[in-house]
């Protein structure tokens, strides 16, 4: 069943979006080759419990033991923070949670450091705006497979990469996920109809190579199959009287990488 959300539960999601955006763009500050998943893990816990009231939301959640999922260059998602280095040509989609007010926000970014190749960052570029095509689709009345098709027909079709087909987006609000399920393929037409209050997390999965993927042997971490990159964005967002509201803020990430010289800048939305 899918819970619709009043105003003002809306705006309790976006408290929790915007601060999962803020940590992301902290992490986006400290980020650099020489430091580790864990020690980034563990910073942004202290920034989110530095605010009142604040935990992670993926901490502990279904037994997962850290506050980030940091999923390096093959890796998709749910990626465990390890003390292994990081390396000046690694990419990191790097997910987080917040569960603040009673409600979860959720948010995804995928970082490259300098010596990624362009190859790859052709990647995270695609991956990135399959991303704002799809939240073009989040209107009154259309239905979740018209932000499916948006997202498979450009990746696909014109960019030639796979969409990972075993994970998908997902409603949100007192429950980190919630009905519906939002896949990155799919028909227009089909699936739930948009009504106001719909509350949902769009997170396109896209790997460089074919769209088989496999589980890492610590139970969690999701990977390309043929060892392939793999790129991971994702925005929180809701359907009011008003329109389309995207409750998630990637750019103040944009800001930090910009003053980050350690990691590659480039357009968050095309």
């Amino acid at each position: 069943m899918i819970h619709y959300k009043t105003a003002q539960e809306i705006q309790l999601i976006q408290q929790s979006c915007l601060l999962v955006s803020k940590t992301l763009a902290y992490v986006a500050s400290i980020l650099r080759p020489g430091i580790t998943g864990k020690f980034i893990d563990t910073k942004a816990e202290e920034f989110i419990r530095d605010h009142d009231g604040a935990i992670p939301g993926f901490k502990d959640y279904g037994g997962f033991p850290a506050t980030l999922c940091i999923s390096p260059n093959d890796a998709i998602v749910h990626g465990i923070p390890t003390d292994k280095e990081f390396q000046s040509t690694d990419i990191l989609s790097i997910d987080c949670g917040v569960y603040w007010n009673e409600f979860y926000g959720d948010s995804a970014f995928t970082f490259a450091f300098n010596d990624v190749n362009q190859e790859t960052m052709d990647l995270l570029e695609a991956t990135n705006k399959s991303l704002y095509l799809g939240i073009e689709q989040v209107k009154l009345d259309n239905r979740i497979g018209d932000i499916s098709q948006a997202i498979q027909d450009f990746i696909e079709r014109e960019k030639k990469y796979s969409i990972v087909r075993e994970l998908v987006g997902h409603g949100i609000g007192r429950n980190l996920h919630e009905s519906p399920e939002v896949p990155n393929y799919g028909r227009r037409g089909s699936g739930p109809k948009m009504k106001e209050g719909l509350v949902i997390a769009i997170e396109p999965m896209v790997n460089m190579g074919k769209r088989r993927v496999r589980q890492s042997s610590d139970g969690w971490t999701i990977l390309t199959a043929d060892n392939l990159p793999s790129a991971h964005f994702e925005h929180t967002v809701a359907v009011t009287a008003d329109g389309t509201r995207v409750l998630s803020d990637h750019s103040i990430i944009e800001k930090e990488l910009k003053n980050n010289q350690e990691i590659k800048n480039f357009s968050i939305k095309s």
